[in-house]
């Protein structure tokens, strides 16, 4: 049916069922073996993966998806580029998918089949499940959208398409102090740094864009970071229908910032008294614009700081809003900042629990600093810890460098075997832990993931340092009527809290959870993915398929998907 979120392959004689989560820009697709009789069925021995296929809206032509490791051939080499996974079938029960034309109206259709081999290596095919989901751009048209950056420079997918053309410091500027003068000369500069930005920065600049183009628009814009030029050049061209709050925390008041030639630059267009720099207890920390004009009413929110790193390094996450109710409670918020009194702050309505009034969709947004009386830490904390029944997902910059609730939460979760727990943060020493299901967090740094890549893949940038992993957003039952999301700018700390300049979202809405959820799992995925690179590396091993057991000993690829209890609960939460 037009319009759902999540469908299902309807072909009973298929041996495994299929569901299609929608994702922004991106579907995960979750394959099962069918039960028989109500009893739990294994794949058999020769089963060697899936094979992924889909269909453009409109089109007539089905793409295979390819697969990057292949089977060892009958020489004993393996074949180093990329092949159909109609060959070179998936060994996963999920994938998440990222079609090229992933905003054309209409419906996507996959079709998934399963694959076998025979003692000869021969393969054949079973029968395969198709669905049919829309993937259109807006999470919900005219309303609300859910973003993401790529935040995929350090990958495969990056070498592939940009970096045989130029190197990363072509792109990108190796300071962010040096971002409003640096011109990239990558001679594929335009596609890169539309694939890298991905939605979150269309959509932002998108609204700038209806912004100027509205005469009669007023715009208020609050930014931590500002040194992203395509950002800066369009908020010059508002002229005085501008006011922007600039954070001066730290660095960013340091002669020469980014920050302090921004503030230049607008105070020159849109008049000094219409750019004022700020810290609240500690850092003006929000990343929002509101665009309130007679053809043009629109919010951003969310973790994306305008920026080079902002948009085209770091995983972040952007929700654009459209409507009076929303404009009005920002706006409000935005004032409430412009007076420049953090020790009342949290005594305005700005800091009390606001609903956007979306109808059909339950959003509210608060406003920091807190007082004592209205933080909202422990309360979320509480949420998370007496409310989760299935499941808690989550993306967090910074959760390791701050003890309290939200961590011990997780960390009790983790080791609870009823709840499915995945997610990934920050380390203080500057890398990633990505937190299995099993509760056990991995530690892993872009920089040793880049260098130890094994055959069949090639080495990867480096470039674009700092934190890589910015998102803020937690999701609770995902799975259930109750699904919910926390996000925003808000760090989940005691000092976003009741000190920094924040706003946190609080969205009970089940589609809107899936999307978070489909962007937790391709980031687990990735991460997860490039610690077996490493292993691979560290053993000298290639990355290959596996062959159906033959050897006494040998068990099937899938095995661990039916023995690991975490792994169990994997495959049939998404399936």
């Amino acid at each position: 049916m037009a319009g759902e979120f999540e469908v299902t392959g309807k072909n009973a004689s298929a041996p495994f069922s299929l569901k299609v989560h929608r994702g922004e820009g991106m579907a995960l697709l979750a394959m099962n073996w069918k039960a028989q009789a109500g009893n739990i069925t294994e794949p058999p021995n020769n089963f060697v993966g899936f094979a992924l296929q889909y269909k453009e809206p409109g089109g007539s032509q089905f793409f295979t998806v390819p697969n990057r490791i292949n089977f060892i051939g009958a020489d004993g080499k393996v074949n180093p580029k990329r092949m159909p996974s109609l060959t070179s079938p998936i060994q996963k029960f999920r994938w998440v998918h990222f079609p090229p034309n992933a905003d054309l109206t209409g419906e996507f259709i996959y079709r998934v089949t399963p694959v076998f081999m025979g003692a000869a290596d021969d393969l054949s095919y079973g029968e395969p499940q198709e669905a049919a989901i829309e993937l259109r751009r807006e999470t919900y048209p005219g309303q609300l959208n859910v973003t993401f950056t790529r935040g995929f420079v350090a990958s495969q997918a990056f070498v592939d398409r940009f970096e045989s053309a130029g190197p990363i410091s072509t792109l990108l500027p190796a300071k962010a102090d040096d971002g409003l003068t640096f011109q990239a000369t990558h001679p594929k500069t335009t596609e890169a740094l539309a694939w890298m930005g991905f939605e979150a920065r269309s959509a932002i600049l998108e609204v700038l864009d209806l912004a100027i183009n509205d005469a009669t628009a007023k715009v208020s814009v609050v930014a931590y970071d500002l040194s992203e030029p395509e950002v800066v050049a369009r908020l010059e061209k508002l002229g005085a229908r501008l006011r922007i709050i600039i954070d001066d925390d730290g660095t960013h008041g340091d002669p020469g910032s980014g920050e302090n030639q921004a503030e230049a630059l607008l105070k020159i267009s849109a008049g000094p008294p219409n750019v004022l720099r700020q810290h609240m207890g500690k850092l003006q920390h929000n990343k929002t614009i509101v665009v309130d004009g007679a053809a043009t009413q629109k919010v951003v929110c969310g973790s994306t700081n305008y920026s080079w790193r902002g948009f085209f390094v770091q995983s972040n996450n952007a929700i654009v809003m459209t409507g009076a109710n929303a404009v009005g409670i920002f706006r409000d918020a935005f004032n409430n900042y412009w007076a420049n009194q953090p020790a009342n702050f949290g005594n305005t309505q700005s800091a009390e629990w606001n609903d956007l009034g979306f109808p059909g969709i339950d959003v509210r947004v608060t406003f920091s600093p807190q007082s004592d009386a209205n933080a909202r830490l422990d309360a979320i904390g509480v949420d998370m810890d007496q409310n989760t029944k299935s499941s808690l997902f989550f993306s967090l910059a910074f959760l390791y460098q701050t003890n309290g609730i939200i961590q011990n939460t997780i960390n009790k979760l983790s080791n609870d075997p009823s709840i499915f727990v995945y997610g990934i943060s920050d380390r203080k020493v500057g890398g990633i832990d990505v937190k299995n299901p099993d509760g056990n967090p991995v530690p892993v740094f872009p920089s040793q993931l880049a260098k130890n890549v094994p055959l069949p893949f090639s080495a990867e940038p480096t470039g674009g340092g700092g934190v890589r992993m910015h998102h803020k957003f937690v999701i609770i039952d995902f799975d259930k009527p109750t699904a919910r999301v926390y996000m925003g700018s808000y760090n989940f700390s005691k000092t976003a809290d009741v000190k920094n300049g924040e706003n946190l979202l609080l969205i009970r809405d089940r589609r809107i959870a899936v999307s978070y959820v489909v962007e937790a799992v391709r980031l687990f995925d990735h991460y997860s993915f490039r610690i077996a690179q490493m292993d691979a590396k560290k053993a000298q091993k290639q990355l290959v398929l596996a062959k159906p057991p033959k050897a006494a000993g040998e068990v099937a690829w899938w095995k661990k998907d039916y023995t690991v209890p975490q792994r169990i609960k994997d495959r049939e939460l998404f399936a």
